[in-house]
C-alpha cells in the first residue's frame, strides 16, 4: 500500500525526534503548582435551548492568567453522580453546537465542551488581546519566558475544566473521559497526562506532537504552517533550530503522555499529511498504561468512517 510516513512496523517502534527539554518535569510541576493557586470561580449560567431530558449551561471558569473560560456544559435532568466526558475541538473551531452533546447525555453523562483561548469561541486570551490570536499559537511564547508558551496555559485550562466538572455535585469524578480530535486529541492527551483522574481518553489523530518530525517531512504547512513562518522571519538560516525544537519541547505532547494514567484510544488516518502518523505514534508509544490504536489505511486527516461509533462504545462502560 503507498505510504507517506514510516510502515506501521516501525511506527510501533518510533521514539521522537524532539529534543526533550533537560527541566521539562520541573515546568510542568511548576505549571501545576500555579494553577493549583488559581481559583477557577466557576459560574453556570442556564442557557435557553431545551431538550426534555437535559439541562444546558453556559459555563465560565478562571484559568492560569485570569483568564476567563469558556464551556458548554449539558447534564442530565435530575443526575446523580453519572459520569462525564470533556471534549476539546480542533484548531482556529469552537465548542460546536449544543445539540451535538444530547446524545451523551441521553445515554446518562454529563459533558462539557471548552473553547480554547483566543479562537473561534468566547474564552479569553488576556496573554494578548481579546478575540482572534489565532495565527501563530504553536509559537507564541517562543522568544519569551517558557512560561509564556500559549499552549502551556490551554493545556492547564484542560485540566482546571477537568478539576471544575469533576467538582460538581452531580457528577462522579471517578468516572470521567475525555475526547477530541487533531488539536482536540492534543487537548485530549495534555488532559489526562495533568489531570491523571481522567479514566478514558478518545485522542483522535493528535496534533502538537514531535514538531522535528514535522519539519523534517517537510510538513509545515496546513496546521503546522507556522513553524515554517517562525524560521523565514526570525532565524532564516537556522542559526537558533536547536533551542527552538528544544524549547517547543515543553509543549509536545509526547513527553507529557509518560504522566497518563488512564486508558486512551488513539484512531489514526494512515495517509494524515497535517499531523503525520510518526508524530501521533511518538505520544502513543510513551504511555505506559492501557492504550489502544485503530488505523484506517486509505484516510488522511479527515472524517474516519465507523470513528464516531467506535469513540462511542469506547465510553460505554465509563
Amino acid at each position: 500500500m503507498p505510504l507517506v510516513d514510516m510502515p506501521l512496523a516501525q511506527l510501533l517502534k518510533y521514539e521522537g525526534r524532539n529534543p526533550r527539554p533537560e527541566d521539562f518535569d520541573a515546568y510542568w510541576d511548576r505549571a501545576l503548582a500555579e494553577l493549583d493557586a488559581t481559583d477557577p470561580k466557576p459560574e453556570l449560567i442556564p442557557h435557553k435551548i431545551t431538550a426534555p431530558f437535559a439541562e444546558c449551561f453556559d459555563l465560565y471558569f478562571t484559568g492560569v492568567g485570569g483568564a476567563r473560560v469558556y464551556a458548554k456544559y449539558v447534564r442530565p435532568k435530575g443526575a446523580s453522580k453519572v459520569p462525564a466526558i470533556l471534549n476539546f475541538h480542533g484548531y482556529s473551531g469552537n465548542g460546536g453546537d449544543w445539540a451535538d452533546k444530547l446524545n451523551q447525555v441521553a445515554r446518562g453523562y454529563a459533558f462539557a465542551s471548552m473553547d480554547c483561548r483566543g479562537q473561534g469561541g468566547k474564552s479569553e486570551d488576556p496573554g494578548g488581546v481579546k478575540g482572534n490570536t489565532l495565527r501563530g499559537h504553536i509559537i507564541r511564547g517562543l522568544d519569551d519566558s517558557p512560561e509564556k508558551l500559549y499552549y502551556r496555559n490551554v493545556f492547564l485550562d484542560t485540566a482546571q475544566l477537568a478539576r471544575v466538572v469533576m467538582g460538581f455535585e452531580e457528577v462522579d469524578a471517578e468516572h470521567v473521559g475525555a475526547s477530541g480530535g487533531s488539536q482536540g486529541g492534543a487537548l485530549t492527551l495534555a488532559c489526562a497526562a495533568l489531570e491523571p483522574r481522567i479514566k478514558k481518553a478518545a485522542a483522535l489523530y493528535p496534533f502538537l506532537c514531535d514538531y522535528k518530525r514535522v519539519w523534517e517531512m517537510d510538513l509545515a504547512k496546513d496546521a503546522y504552517d507556522e513553524l515554517k513562518a517562525y524560521f523565514r522571519l526570525f532565524d532564516p538560516r537556522h542559526e537558533r533550530e536547536d533551542e527552538v525544537f528544544t524549547r517547543l519541547g515543553y509543549i509536545d505532547n509526547q513527553f507529557l503522555a509518560a504522566r497518563i494514567k488512564g486508558e486512551v484510544l488513539m484512531l489514526v488516518g494512515q495517509m494524515d499529511t497535517v499531523c503525520p502518523p510518526s508524530t501521533q505514534f511518538a505520544a502513543y508509544n510513551r504511555i505506559s498504561g492501557k492504550k489502544n490504536y485503530i488505523l484506517w489505511p486509505d484516510f488522511g486527516h479527515e472524517g474516519l468512517p465507523g470513528g464516531n461509533d467506535i469513540v462511542w462504545e469506547f465510553f460505554a462502560d465509563l
